[in-house]
């Protein structure tokens, strides 16, 4: 974990205090502060298939343990992906406002549309793109202000992934920040001080596959 001892420890004596019904792994709160270690350790240990009846999404079930979580992911017959059925994240969109990707398909449909994209992840194009790759990491490592306090996540976590999504999708490197408005838009939770509205998502969202088509 990040954080002070005195943080950590504070973190898992909640953690370890809080009974196992009141948790809520899905408080972004926990990952803000760096706090969901202690949860996640708790639950492995002791409730693997945890479900939560109350939280800002309502209520849902935590898979912990890898051979379950393995389970839920290859067993598409009882457990679905489809965006129809409320798709793979954790907040309920209305089922207006649901949109089809290939991740969140089923099978037969899943892997015809997964192997469209495949070749662009093997490992002799990724061997093509590692040149670029290794010289955007660098620029954007090198050029970090010395000597002074800045923000890693802004300056690296952000900027570093959106420089290779923007190599990989061959997309305008002016324009790249539009993929991280996206992809924030994409995930937000209305209110939270991203997008104030569902309306707003999807407006956003389509001027995200306007951007692509003409792409």
């Amino acid at each position: 974990m990040h954080g002070t001892t005195e943080t950590i420890d504070a973190a898992r004596e909640r953690a370890y205090s809080l009974p196992l019904d009141q948790f809520d792994v899905g408080n972004p709160g926990l990952s803000q502060k760096y706090e969901f270690w202690p949860y996640f350790e708790r639950l492995r240990k002791e409730d693997p298939v945890h479900y939560c009846k109350e939280s800002m999404f309502g209520p849902y079930w935590s898979v912990t343990k890898y051979n379950d979580i393995m389970s839920v992911e290859t067993n598409h017959q009882v457990f679905s992906s489809a965006a129809a059925l409320g798709g793979i994240a954790i907040m309920e969109l209305p089922a207006a406002s649901r949109r089809e990707s290939f991740i969140t398909m089923d099978e037969p449909r899943h892997s015809p549309q997964r192997k469209t994209v495949a070749p662009m992840f093997t490992p002799t194009h990724l061997d093509n793109l590692a040149l670029a790759i290794r010289q955007r990491s660098a620029s954007c490592l090198d050029n970090l202000p010395r000597n002074e306090t800045f923000d890693w996540v802004e300056k690296v976590s952000i900027e570093l992934t959106t420089q290779m999504l923007a190599v990989l999708f061959d997309f305008p490197w002016d324009d790249r920040r539009k993929l991280t408005r996206w992809s924030d838009v994409a995930t937000a939770v209305v209110g939270g001080g991203v997008i104030d509205s569902e309306e707003q998502r999807q407006a956003e969202l389509q001027d995200c596959a306007a951007y692509f088509s003409r792409l």
